[in-house]
């Protein structure tokens, strides 16, 4: 028997239509060799799968009198989506293919297109109260970031660097214009999409153009992207919204107003710089954790909206229809539950979705914080879809099938008469736009096309910007709401206690609370300085150690001392560079800085509610405890918990347990203070007050618990 040396022939059909899930149908694939193929086999590349046909699927017809041996491999149906397939038809010279070499493969390819057939279009029905058609927007958010793996070393850098960043260079320069570009080509007036970049990955970019790292790959990197930031919408918005953001990815829930400031500002000056472009309006906080109390230092900053998941204001109805633990979240605090009950609940199908969701409440809405003196601060706060966006993170249309989980949205719509032509249903799709499924290339590529093509041809969905659904729907200023806090799914379900980055907090020792015990200390220090206009030529570097510790990555991989030390490395260096200048500011009677106080927690979550235990929830005890660190130059005089019941108002004094015993080597730490709740006090507003030995007072955010 002659051994093959090369394929004489392939055959492969001229188009496939898809049947109607929009999958492949069985087809096949015939392959003539000059000899006999030990080991063939087929292989198909497409929307970033690849798919193998061997064995059983692959017969031989025949050996012809020349010696030409063909094949016939069966590929079964469904196995990729429809659009461009690249089969890979390939031998191995020999049976054995632990012996074989790299020459003994021999391969061909040949690329076979595949398209769905023509469907009627979807009818659009005409609303209940509004008489006009009904119709559902969406829009797409990616979020791009990268942290510094080394707090204290801007430029350090290996191997494993290079490949985290080398592997996405698709990602961090053309994939996203590309994406935008097919909107534009396939006319759609409104179409774009925001997205997110941290300002250490910008930075890290630049350098690796700069010294020609990853292999040069990101030479000139930013191009594409500012000339498709020029690209406008019908209504003149941009087409690439560069959300705003904090320049090193904080966790603004739980850092000083003065620092979301800051954040959001070196955030907008190297937006401008890199991309040519204004930072939008619109924020799209790190992890989309939102908390109510942010919304003083997002206007200070000019945000006009802010994005948040959505569940939060599923959770924020009274009547909420909570569907017990799988959701991976507890029942909501009843002090949360401040909005009416909804009556249009929907469990959506296709996808995970943990609980259920309500149509009516996707739509940009007011959301108002009320701060201790009883000022309501109120900002735009516009859904991501926890469920639909998870599911769009796991490779965009395909992995998501849109017209059927947006469809069930829009049909729930129309049975319960909820739309409102005045402000329809408008959500985001949120994912990281650089990690795999929605940072896949076939994501901004072929099922991009995809979506451009279903959006054409299905009228009851329009893909729009942000900034176009505001300017066309803008919300009531004069109906707001309450949102839950808490962040996405992907941060272990995004409770609302941010417990991601409070890991161990039940334990003797937490790293993620040391850290946080360090932060607030250096916080102090550098605002003591600042405040007392003390000349420090170390403090602009201080200022930047100080945002660096704040990044949220520092304390998401807890119990990799790597990453635990992190915060500890950046406060050390900072207040070794600014020690000698506070304590000269303390020593001249300077200080004009109040006390530094870390966002309170409370345990359990949900006093006289439930709490997690093993196997599931457990009853949790009515007795409820205040937690927080505070730190002062100066020394604290008093740090009071005040509190606010149907009752009046007390003040309860709370213990200081000292200085939070750091394992990190931590030069500066705050104290850790805690107070106990009175038991059954109902709903209560909160807030913690210090003064230090100076006399300059501080007070935290008004907080809510609800106590059984």
């Amino acid at each position: 028997m002659t051994v093959f040396s090369r394929f004489v022939k392939i055959e492969i059909p001229e188009r496939l239509d898809g049947a109607t899930t929009g999958k492949n149908p069985e087809f096949e694939v015939r392959f003539a060799a000059d000899g006999a193929i030990p080991f063939p086999q087929v292989i198909l590349h497409g929307q970033g799968q690849q798919k193998l046909v061997n064995g059983a699927a692959i017969r031989l017809l025949g050996e012809s009198a020349d010696g030409v041996w063909t094949y016939a491999a069966t590929v079964p149906a469904g196995l990729l989506l429809a659009g461009e397939i690249s089969l890979q038809i390939e031998g191995c010279r020999t049976a054995d293919l632990g012996q074989a070499g790299g020459g003994d493969w021999i391969k061909v390819y040949r690329t076979l297109k595949m398209s769905l057939p023509t469907r009627p279009k979807p009818e659009v029905r005409v609303s209940v109260a509004g008489g006009g058609p009904v119709k559902v927007y969406f829009g797409i958010h990616k979020h791009m970031h990268q942290p510094y793996y080394n707090t204290t070393d801007r430029d350090y850098w290996d191997g494993e660097k290079d490949g985290i960043f080398g592997s996405r260079v698709g990602n961090y320069t053309g994939f996203v214009p590309e994406a935008v570009r097919q909107y534009i080509d396939g006319g759609l007036p409104h179409g774009g999409l925001s997205t997110s970049w941290s300002g250490s990955l910008i930075e890290q970019l630049d350098r690796c153009a700069e010294r020609g790292w990853c292999g040069g790959g990101f030479s000139g990197w930013n191009g594409a992207l500012r000339d498709m930031a020029e690209a406008k919408t019908a209504l003149g918005n941009p087409r690439l919204s560069f959300s705003a953001f904090g320049f090193f990815h904080p966790l603004m829930a739980l850092i000083p107003h003065r620092d979301i400031v800051r954040q959001i500002e070196w955030h907008r000056g190297i937006v401008r710089a890199v991309f040519g472009a204004e930072a939008s309006r619109v924020l799209f906080p790190p992890e989309t954790a939102f908390h109510v109390r942010m919304i003083p230092a997002l206007l200070e900053a000019g945000i006009e909206a802010v994005i948040y998941d959505s569940i939060h204001r599923y959770r924020a109805c009274r009547d909420y229809p909570y569907a017990g633990p799988g959701g991976g979240l507890l029942p909501p605090n009843p002090a949360e539950q401040a909005n009416p009950p909804v009556d249009d609940w929907l469990q959506l199908r296709n996808i995970w979705a943990g609980s259920k969701i309500s149509p009516s409440l996707l739509r940009p809405e007011y959301v108002g914080y009320e701060d201790p003196d009883g000022r309501l601060h109120t900002i735009i706060a516009v859904p991501a879809e926890r469920y639909i966006g998870n599911e769009d993170a796991r490779g965009g249309f395909g992995a998501l099938q849109y017209p059927d989980v947006l469809g069930q949205v829009y049909d729930r719509v129309v049975e319960t008469g909820s739309f409102d032509p005045a402000h329809p249903p408008f959500f985001l799709l949120h994912s990281d736009g650089d990690n795999h499924g929605g940072g896949a290339d076939s994501y901004y590529r072929h099922n991009t096309g995809a979506l451009v093509r279903w959006l054409q041809n299905d009228p009851r969905f329009e893909l729009t910007t942000v900034e176009d659904y505001l300017r066309r729907f803008p919300p009531d200023p004069k109906h707001v709401v309450h949102v839950e806090p808490g962040s996405w799914s992907g941060a272990d379900n995004g409770d609302p206690q941010f417990m991601k980055w409070f890991s161990r907090y039940d334990q003797p020792y937490s790293p993620d609370l040391n850290s946080w015990a360090v932060l607030t200390a250096l916080q102090n220090r550098v605002y003591t300085l600042e405040e007392a206009g003390a000349e420090s030529p170390a403090l602009a570097e201080a200022v930047r150690l100080l945002l660096t510790a704040e990044t949220s990555c520092y304390w998401y991989w807890t119990g990799q001392r790597v990453w635990d030390q992190q915060v500890t490395n950046a406060a050390n260096l900072a207040y070794g560079l600014i020690q000698g200048a506070v304590e000269a500011v303390v020593r001249a009677g300077r200080d004009r800085t109040g006390p530094t106080l870390f966002a309170p927690w409370v345990t359990p979550e949900n006093p006289g509610g439930k709490r997690w235990g093993n196997g599931g929830l457990l009853d949790a005890p009515r007795e409820g405890v205040v937690h927080s660190f505070v730190s002062d130059v100066s020394g604290l005089e008093r740090v009071d918990l005040v509190l606010r019941t149907a009752g009046g108002e007390t003040r309860l004094k709370m213990r200081s347990h000292g200085a939070y015993p750091s394992e990190t080597g931590a030069r500066v730490t705050a104290e850790y203070f805690t107070a106990a709740l009175p038991v059954g006090a109902g709903e209560v507003r909160y807030y913690i007050e210090a003064e230090d030995k100076c006399g300059n007072v501080a007070r935290g955010a008004l907080e809510r618990v609800f106590l059984a």
